[in-house]
């Protein structure tokens, strides 16, 4: 079984900073692709940065130049890094992986960690 665990989340001022982390833990997996999508209120789910196993890392045009994302191959853990950060930055951030175990190939999907952007 595989599981996607996210840390990091909080309250935070305008201009400020946060770093989410989310880990895969489980047995006999192979990690693709891992990212971070969003979700506002009364918003869709949308993505803000995904990376690939090699390190190739795409952003959407809102978060570039503000936002980083790496990742840790040796800990299956997934990063991003958040700096100037604005008040619409608010959202439930989810962290994916695109894994392949014995039995299938399919994204997993972390818990959610709440990001608030506020003073």
């Amino acid at each position: 079984q595989v599981q996607l665990v996210e840390s990091g989340g909080g309250l935070v001022q305008p201009g400020g900073s946060l770093r989410l982390s989310c880990a895969a833990s489980g047995s006999r997996f192979v990690i693709y692709d891992m990212g971070w999508y969003r979700q506002a209120p009364g918003k869709q789910r949308e993505l803000v940065a995904s990376i690939t196993s090699g390190g190739n890392t795409n952003y959407v045009d809102f978060v570039k130049g503000r936002f980083t994302i790496s990742r840790d191959n040796g800990k299956n853990t997934v990063y991003l890094e958040m700096n100037s950060l604005k008040p619409e930055d608010t959202a439930v951030y989810y962290c994916y992986a695109d894994i392949e175990t014995m039995l299938h190939r399919r994204h997993y999907w972390g818990q959610g960690t709440q990001v608030t952007v506020s003073s």
